[in-house]
């Protein structure tokens, strides 16, 4: 009776072992604890349906594209050549003349049209003059060309022409404001147009494609009081 009744007891405690493992295989969270459960897997990180574009300018008339960042790549130092360099040097004191032009009229000027002609130049320009001297600095190259005649630039002014419009004042001032600064302008018109035939830095030649349209407005503004 004893045997019989320690195997029943056996065979008792092995069906319970074998249908608490079944119950358990069944569970949900196949039968993790509450600790476990309770816990959130790490998110597996990725890319946003948004991420990384770079957009790239075009050239002078075209339109920027938009461009995955993995697409573009570093070009190594910048590049650029003799017209460039020859342009930036040129432009400066090219600028640099129209601002003194401008700089006349608030006290001499009666036409609002001129006032307003010259405060356009002075607001435009001199941050101009900046950024091309920051150009030249960026590649350590000197502002100025040793020997290099700067009165022979196209459109650049006589220091007689000058002298006259700083002695003039009212409808006389004006006249030879206007007849002096079409010619400016349209020399600055030329410049920029030789850089775009061939010139190879990008950043200048949209800088050289600025003047040539805004100057061109600026002409026709010009025109228009004569």
């Amino acid at each position: 009776m004893t045997g019989r009744r320690g195997r029943t007891l056996l065979a008792v405690t092995v069906a319970a072992v074998v249908l608490l493992a079944v119950v358990l295989a069944l569970r949900p969270d196949g039968g993790s604890t509450p600790a476990a459960a309770g816990r959130t897997a790490a998110p597996t990180p990725t890319l946003p349906a948004d991420a990384p574009a770079v957009i790239v300018p075009g050239r002078p008339g075209e339109p920027a594209a938009t461009r995955p960042a993995q697409d573009v790549r570093d070009t190594g130092a910048p590049r650029y050549n003799t017209l460039d360099v020859w342009f930036v040097r040129m432009m400066i004191p090219h600028h640099q003349q129209a601002l003194q032009l401008a700089a006349l009229a608030p006290d001499r000027a009666v036409s609002a049209q001129v006032k307003a002609i010259a405060a356009r130049i002075r607001g435009a320009q001199g941050p101009e003059v900046g950024l091309l001297r920051g150009w030249l600095d960026a590649r350590g190259l000197a502002a100025e060309e040793p020997g290099h005649d700067h009165g022979r630039m196209p459109g650049m002014q006589s220091p007689e022409a000058v002298r006259q419009l700083t002695a003039a004042r009212g409808v006389a001032f004006d006249r030879l404001f206007v007849q002096l600064m079409t010619a400016h302008h349209e020399g600055a018109v030329t410049m920029a147009t030789q850089l775009l035939s061939a010139g190879v830095d990008q950043q200048l030649n949209e800088f050289a494609n600025a003047v040539a349209t805004e100057q061109t407005v600026e002409i026709a503004r010009l025109r228009e009081l004569v």
